[in-house]
């Protein structure tokens, strides 16, 4: 076939696409070993359909590439872990080794290892340094990123196999995030801000299910609460956010409280799920009737019209999670809006 022969193919995501769904199955038969085929031809076709785009600059093409070999990285180091809950762990670059806050992010490191947690930091220098010090190589991810200044791999990281070193920010923030089981924040810079307002918009959004996100302060310290000041005088009287969503974080001045915080968060939560609009919020134990009419009252505010609050086995569509099948399970017909009083409302069940 000559160029002039060569004609363009209209590709779909859904629908027929031959001879070339017959090409990507071949193609993926010959690679063997491909999990979940649906969605990984998908992705061939995504990459077909962007490379028949039109521009001369691959600058766009270049930043897909980049993204998805991150992503997959990403997930290659991460995934021997998945069962082990992490805690990412911000703050300064900047901050030395003999100031307080310094020394409270090293003993937290240790302590977080010592209960049987991974860190994640930036595995930079100053608090992120603190953290993975304390925590030992053994118990710590680094997800670094490529800058002319400041972020090169601190020494506990440098050449250790759990150390990810990103070209992108955003690749980064999502690595920082989907795997964590909690967040902690020690005073920083604009980085530190970015990523706690980050945090806090993804999780008041209801995009990151809920976690623990503790600021840290040294004692006598008014970092964090000078933010939070700041957004009680501009944002929350100006109706920008809402009471509720001063429960989505918790202030500390000390590590032992950092671990209370985390460790009260996870006493009977266990993870949550949406299956056909219904929240569904997997327990350790399960509370009695009693209890549950009580927070069905005293929450009726997050309710669907109409809706409900129950106790119930796993549903139909949760199968694909044979690991979760014996966790009891609390049904709630959420409005998907309310995220502080959602989060108001695991705190309850944990404190049952």
């Amino acid at each position: 076939m000559n160029h002039e022969e060569v004609r363009t193919v209209k590709l779909r995501f859904k629908g027929s696409n031959k001879p070339v769904d017959e090409a990507i199955d071949r193609l993926i038969g010959l690679a063997g070993g491909i999990h979940s085929p649906d969605i990984v031809r998908e992705m061939i076709l995504a990459a077909l359909k962007a490379g028949q785009e039109e521009k001369e600059d691959k600058a766009d093409l270049k930043l897909m590439n980049s993204t998805l070999k991150e992503m997959w990285f990403t997930s290659k180091v991460f995934g021997p872990y998945e069962k082990v809950r992490k805690v990412t762990v911000f703050g300064s670059a900047r901050t030395r080794p003999l100031e307080p806050v310094y020394r409270m992010a090293r003993l937290l490191g240790k302590k977080l290892a010592a209960a049987g947690y991974m860190v994640i930091t930036g595995g930079g220098p100053g608090i992120m340094q603190a953290v993975n010090e304390g925590a030992g190589p053994g118990h710590s991810f680094g997800v670094n990123i490529r800058l002319p200044f400041e972020q090169q791999a601190n020494p506990v990281l440098k050449g250790q196999p759990r150390l990810i070193v990103y070209k992108y920010f955003f690749n980064r923030k999502i690595a920082f995030l989907k795997e964590a089981h909690a967040v902690v924040l020690f005073p920083g810079g604009f980085g530190t801000l970015d990523e706690a307002m980050e945090t806090l918009t993804l999780v008041q959004t209801g995009k990151r299910d809920p976690i623990p996100l503790v600021l840290v302060d040294e004692p006598g310290g008014s970092y964090w609460s000078e933010c939070i000041r700041f957004f009680r005088k501009k944002l929350l009287a100006r109706g920008y956010i809402s009471a509720s969503d001063f429960h989505l974080f918790e202030q500390v001045d000390s590590v032992e409280t950092v671990l209370e915080k985390i460790g009260h968060f996870y006493r009977r939560y266990h993870s949550l799920r949406y299956v056909d609009g219904r929240l569904v919020i997997r327990l350790t134990s399960p509370p009695d009737n009693a209890f549950v009419k009580d927070l069905k009252k005293t929450f009726s505010d997050i309710l669907r019209t109409g809706g409900e609050m129950f106790l119930s086995g796993p549903l139909p569509a949760e199968a694909d999670e044979p690991a979760l099948a014996d966790l009891p399970r609390l049904i709630v017909d959420f409005d998907r809006r309310s995220l502080g009083r959602l989060r108001s409302l695991i705190d309850a069940i944990n404190n049952a």
